[in-house]
This record gives C-alpha cells, sequence and structure tokens, in this order.
C-alpha cells in the first residue's frame, strides 16, 4: 500500500541517511511555530497512511508501528535537515519584463522564486519569470538584494537560468549557499515534498505536501508559453504543497534535501512541477551554451486509434511539407515502432506523447536516424535526417523610428506561407501615429518585410540598423520605400521614419497681463449684493504678486468700468469679455478701474506687464526613451493649484502605460520639479536634460515630482 511504502522510507532515511551539510545552518522557516506546523501535517498524512494497513498479498514494512513520539521526532528531523540544506538556496526574484503590444515594447514589474543550483551563482527558475527579463534582483534569505543576469532561457520546458553577481555581495569572498538537484524518477505517488517559494512577492517560504501524479499533462495541451506547448515536452509532477503565484520557479524538494521539480502551476488545489530530471539537463545546456539546441523531424505524433491493433508505438497524425518526415517519405496515419534502435511502447493516452518528444528533442541535431514502423500493417522503415528546432515565436524587437514591434521569420511559418526562405522580418505589432501606421497602404500584423529602400532585409537587426540609419542622418521623418509581403502579393509602401518634432511648440505671443480672476456680475448677483449696477464683473482671485495685488486689489472687488467705459459683462456668456477687453493694451499700459468695494466706491490704478512664462502655450516634449510627455505648467493652473506664478516645474501631460516612466511611479498630472538635482523651469530645460541622458546612458535618472500635497522621487532606469 502506498501509504505503508511512504511511512517505511521515513523510518529507512532516519535511520541510514547521512546529510553532508553544504549551506549555512538555517535557523527557522518563519519561526519554531511555522516549522512545527509543517512536521505535524507530514503526521498527520503519515498517522493515516499507517492505520490504512498494507494491500493484500504484500508484506507489510512495519507490523509494529514506532510509538507516536517516536514517528514525531523522527519526521521533524527528516524536514529540518531538508529545510537545512535547500533554505539557504532559496531566491525570491523580482524582475522587470518586456513584450510587445501595440507597436512598442511594455514593460512590467514581477516577481517569483528560484534556487542557488552552484556555488558560482546559477539560478534556476521560470522562463514565464524571467525570461523576458532587462532589470533582475535577487534576494537571498539573509535579506541581501543582489543584481543578476539572465544567462539563458528556453520557452519550451518553461525554464530560465540567472547568474548572481557576487562581487555586489556584502562579502563577496563568503560561498554562496547551493541546492543540488534528485532524481525525479525516484518519486512515487504519496513520497513527502515541501515546496519552497516567495508567494505573492513575500519572503522566502515553506509548505508540505505529497506526491499526487506524476504525470499530469495541460488537458489538449492548453499551456501555451510564446507559442510553445508544454505540454509536448513536460509532464507535471503534481502534488498538494500549497502554492500561489510568486512561488513559480521555486524547488519542490524531497526529504533528502534535493531538488526534484521546479514549480510552475497551480491547477485547483494540486501544484505542477517540472521534473528535476528534464529541469537539470536544461540547465546544464543553457549553462555551456547559453541556449537549448533540440532536433527537428516536422510530424506531429497521437496516441494509437481506438481502431488500430498494433501493439506499440503511435500514429502520425500530420507531416509538414518540406520537414525532414515529408523527405523521407513518412505520411499520416503510419505508425512508428521504434525510433533509433529504441521500441516506443504503445501509446494509448496524450501522457504517453512527451516520452516520444524528448526522444526526438535530445538527439543532436542533424543526426541520421532509423525509424522502424507500419502502414496500413505492412512493416516500413525510414530514415530521417533531423533538422534544428526553432522557437516557436522568436523574441519580439522594437523599431521605435517606424512605431512597430518585428521578430525573425521561423523555417516553420516560411512553410505554413509557403515562402522559399526565412529572410524578412514580421510585423508583430503597429503603433497609432508612427509612421508604419501613417504609411499608405498602413502596415499591419502579419506582413513580412523583406526590403528597404532595395536592400534586403535578412533578420531583424539587420532591419533595426538600417532603420536607425536613416533616422540618425535626419532630424524630421525621412521617405522611405519598404517592400513587404501580404498574402499573396508583394506591396511597396512610402514610410517616414523617425519622430516627428518632439518639441511640438507654438510660438508664444507677448500679452498684457493683471494678474486676476473674475466673474461676470449678473443681475441676479448685483440684487444679492445689493448694488445698483447690471453690467461689470467681480474679482475671483488675486495673483501674489502681480500688478493686480501691487495695485490693492482685493477678492471680492467690483470692476465696473474700465478707463472709464462700462465693462459689458452682464450674463455668464460673457465670461471672457474683460479678458478680452485687456488684450488690446500695449504692455506697460497704466490702465484704471472704476468700482466698489463693499459698497463703497472704488478707483485703482495698474500698470500691465507681459504674460509670465508660465502660461506656457501648448509648449510639449515628447520622449520615447523615457516613455513621458511634458509640458509647461500654465498659469491658470497654477493658480487653480495656488502655486506660486514662479515656482518652477512642468507638468507631466502623458505618460505611456507599462513604459519606463510608468514603471518608477510617474504618472499624468504630476509637475516635474527637478532631473538629478537639476532644478527645471521649462520644457526646454527638461529637453536639453533627457537628451544628454540619452549620449551618457546613466543606469538611474532621479525625477523628483509634486503629486497633490506630497513630493517624492522616482528613479527611472530606461533600457538604452
Amino acid at each position: 500500500m502506498i501509504s505503508i511504502r511512504l511511512f517505511a522510507s521515513v523510518l529507512r532515511l532516519a535511520s541510514g541517511s547521512s546529510f553532508h551539510m553544504r549551506t549555512q545552518s538555517f535557523q527557522s522557516v518563519s519561526g519554531g511555530m511555522a516549522l512545527w506546523a509543517i512536521a505535524a501535517g507530514c503526521l498527520g498524512v503519515l498517522g493515516a497512511a499507517a492505520s490504512r494497513g498494507a494491500d493484500p498479498g504484500t508484506t507489510p514494512v512495519a507490523s509494529t508501528p514506532l510509538p507516536q513520539p517516536e514517528q514525531e521526532t523522527a519526521l521533524r528531523g527528516l524536514i529540518q535537515q531538508a529545510v537545512d540544506r535547500v533554505y539557504p538556496a532559496l531566491v525570491r526574484i523580482d524582475v522587470v519584463t518586456e513584450s510587445g503590444g501595440s507597436g512598442r515594447m511594455k514593460k512590467m514589474r514581477g516577481s517569483g522564486s528560484g534556487a542557488i543550483i552552484s556555488p558560482e551563482g546559477y539560478i534556476v527558475t521560470n522562463h514565464h519569470v524571467a525570461g523576458r527579463g532587462t532589470r533582475i534582483t535577487v534576494r537571498l534569505t539573509n535579506r541581501e538584494e543582489l543584481p543578476a543576469t539572465l544567462v539563458g532561457t528556453d520557452a519550451l520546458s518553461d525554464l530560465s537560468i540567472l547568474k548572481i553577481d557576487a562581487t555586489a555581495r556584502l562579502d563577496p569572498t563568503r560561498p554562496l549557499a547551493h541546492a543540488s538537484f534528485g532524481d525525479s524518477e525516484t518519486l512515487q505517488l504519496g513520497d513527502v515534498v515541501l515546496a519552497m517559494g516567495s508567494p505573492a512577492g513575500l519572503s522566502q517560504s515553506v509548505t508540505q505536501g505529497i506526491i499526487s501524479n506524476l504525470a499530469m499533462i495541460p488537458p489538449g495541451g492548453s499551456l501555451q508559453i510564446e507559442g510553445e506547448s508544454v505540454g509536448e515536452l513536460i509532464r507535471w509532477i503534481g502534488h498538494d504543497a500549497i502554492i500561489f503565484p510568486g512561488n513559480s520557479g521555486g524547488p519542490l524538494v524531497n526529504l533528502a534535501g534535493q531538488i526534484v521539480g521546479v514549480n510552475e502551476i497551480g491547477v485547483g488545489s494540486l501544484g505542477g512541477a517540472i521534473p528535476s530530471n528534464i529541469a537539470e539537463t536544461v540547465t546544464r545546456e543553457i549553462i555551456a551554451h547559453g541556449a537549448v539546441s533540440r532536433s527537428w523531424i516536422g510530424l506531429g505524433v497521437q496516441p494509437l486509434l481506438k481502431s488500430m491493433t498494433t501493439e506499440n508505438g503511435l500514429v502520425v497524425g500530420s507531416v509538414l511539407p518540406g520537414g525532414p518526415a515529408e523527405k523521407a517519405g513518412i505520411q499520416p496515419g503510419d505508425v512508428i515502432g521504434s525510433f533509433n534502435g529504441q521500441a516506443l511502447p504503445a501509446a494509448r493516452a496524450v501522457e504517453d506523447i512527451p516520452a516520444f518528444n524528448r526522444l526526438v528533442f535530445n538527439m543532436p541535431v542533424g543526426s541520421v536516424v532509423p525509424i522502424k514502423g507500419s502502414r496500413q500493417g505492412s512493416p516500413v522503415e525510414w530514415t530521417i535526417t533531423t533538422a534544428v528546432r526553432e522557437p516557436s515565436l522568436p523574441p519580439e524587437v522594437e523599431v521605435q523610428p517606424l512605431g512597430l514591434t518585428v521578430r525573425n521569420v521561423t523555417k516553420l511559418l516560411s512553410l505554413e506561407r509557403k515562402r522559399a526562405t526565412t529572410d524578412g522580418a514580421l510585423v508583430v505589432g503597429v503603433r497609432n501615429g508612427g509612421g508604419a501606421a501613417e504609411s499608405k497602404p498602413a502596415l499591419r500584423e502579419g506582413d513580412i518585410l523583406t526590403h528597404l529602400n532595395g536592400v534586403s532585409i535578412t533578420h531583424t537587426d539587420d532591419f533595426q540598423k538600417m532603420v536607425a540609419a536613416i533616422a540618425e542622418k535626419s532630424t524630421s521623418p525621412t521617405p522611405s520605400l519598404v517592400t513587404f509581403v501580404r498574402d499573396a502579393e508583394e506591396i511597396v509602401a512610402v514610410v517616414r521614419i523617425g519622430t516627428p518634432s518632439e518639441n511640438n511648440r507654438v510660438a508664444k505671443p507677448i500679452r498684457p497681463w493683471l494678474g486676476v480672476q473674475t466673474q461676470v456680475l449678473t443681475r441676479e448677483i448685483a440684487e444679492a449684493l445689493k448694488v445698483d449696477a447690471r453690467k461689470g464683473v467681480r474679482v475671483t482671485h488675486v495673483v501674489p504678486d502681480s500688478p493686480a495685488a501691487k495695485a490693492g486689489v482685493h477678492v471680492g472687488d467690483l470692476f465696473l468700468q474700465l478707463d472709464g467705459r462700462v465693462i459689458p459683462a452682464g450674463s455668464p456668456s460673457d465670461q471672457d469679455v474683460f479678458d478680452n477687453l485687456i488684450l488690446p493694451y500695449p504692455i506697460g499700459t497704466t490702465i484704471t478701474f472704476g468700482g466698489l468695494r463693499n459698497g463703497t466706491p472704488l478707483q485703482l490704478e495698474a500698470q500691465l506687464i507681459a504674460t509670465p512664462e508660465a502660461t506656457g502655450d501648448l509648449e510639449i516634449f515628447r520622449d520615447d526613451n523615457f516613455e513621458l510627455t511634458v509640458r509647461e505648467l500654465p498659469l491658470a493652473e497654477r493658480i487653480a493649484e495656488r502655486l506660486p506664478v514662479n515656482t518652477p516645474g512642468v507638468r507631466v501631460s502623458e505618460v505611456q502605460p507599462n513604459g519606463w516612466a510608468a514603471l518608477a511611479g510617474i504618472a499624468p498630472g504630476d509637475i516635474l520639479l527637478s532631473i538629478d538635482n537639476t532644478v527645471v523651469k521649462t520644457v526646454a530645460e527638461v529637453e536639453t536634460l533627457l537628451i544628454r541622458c540619452r549620449e551618457t546612458k546613466p543606469k538611474q535618472v532621479v525625477f523628483f515630482i509634486r503629486r497633490n500635497l506630497g513630493t517624492a522621487f522616482a528613479e527611472v532606469e530606461p533600457r538604452w
């Protein structure tokens, strides 16, 4: 019986295993109570297991169970030793990832888990945690935070390898704690396992459970990661140790203190972990070569049909045109019984397919492989030469001067499109307002770009360099001829390469300024104030240090006449009348107001001055590296927010969602006060500072902003 076998294995480990500590000693998981809770949970499982007895026909391992206190002590010791071996190697991973969308690369913060698996500081985690990472920080269990780099990633297995920058440690000479892989093939249903990770981005934690399933795959291959069907390769280890978002990439650990899986998903109450035997193979290849090389033969297989009488193998469901399988003569409906001399057991369910795929993937690229099988009951032999398996979806790259994202064309896509070559750049997304969107006809998702100004495009790198060279030579968008394939057509279009003038400015007219805000004196207001006047304005705000303030104007004053003429404002629609009366006066003119203050006649003189710089009529600047737009802070806004007229700062008018500025916490409406401790008063000063940043490419740029009543520093870290 499973439970008795499990109990016996625990006793065997307790009595016969020796643990050689290669890590720092672990003091507690989250205090003694947490560790006790884990032990108690295990005891609950084992106690229930022991009470059920052995299966008929089997010899009980222990006819007389140990007394309860001894069981408890043995299990607690095993769990503590497993935690001691692996927990110090556990890391929380904080990452900034980039993914394409709407013609630009969007940034997003995320967190996950991982484990250090070598003295050099290599870390294994999930591809979906760090595979698109552009900025990665890891936190050790001693709370040290260290930068890490992405060594390589593999979407098909959902695994990534990182490396810690050990020179950034407080004590670089101190050895890094690290864990080791165990053999996932030795796992059996009911084995006790520990899931370690950082759920919800919290500090490192441990939960306990048992192995529930050894061949768990997504139904119908539904789990897709960047075009890869994870079920082609992976059969998850199912377990009931509690995991949450943030646990992804963390180790699944046996009671010997070995990593037997890498947690990837949660399905209901079950967790799914990538077997360690696959994880270790992928890890070694990425560390050695930076990527995983796999063979491809261009066919799809499926379980044997119910109507088939064959006792071994699997059936060919599809053969891709032009692929190795077609060239070898394999056809849909053929049954493959052996591959490279290895007999294949009968595949009766989808869970049986990954084993065959691994045989194919693991062959060295270019291998000549003998295959035996049958066609309509007759024996057939084939010889096939494997080709390199490309990623289903190569990474996207942004071509900023055109406002689009592209990726390389794969062999599979070329076969689907019936193209003889993989040359070109596939359009993935187009940004509204960019050169690609404004061309006639406009470029769109799915187009394959083949030439730019008559020069062939081989890969995305070529295309990026060609576009950058054109953009750098001109100060305004440059018309260029692009050739692209759409469906069966070859089309040409003129695109404008480059960023429209980032300094979208309108010359400021020189206007006279008094420094007041007013409302129309309507008949109803006049009657309520008990004044006989039926035309004029009431002062609602006086700007400090303005001509009006210096003239002694107060809030509540009624202006009835301007230089002896009645101010013809008597209805709400006349709100602009007073301002329009001021507008024709030359700067420096002294004007006279006649009116009332608290019912007493009033006469004041004020000398008009030029409108302060703070009005900023439509002066804006957009920076595509920092992904934000700023504009001058208009006088009306300063007045409305009760800011001094001459206070420095510009308004952040737009922040690209999922951009670098947004990632730093900057939001539309913020007032930008300084950049790297340099006070900014105008848009032109912001432009100068950010252009200088493009040239010096600092790692961080500190923006000091005002939001409502408070201020804050925002550290922007663009990827240059």
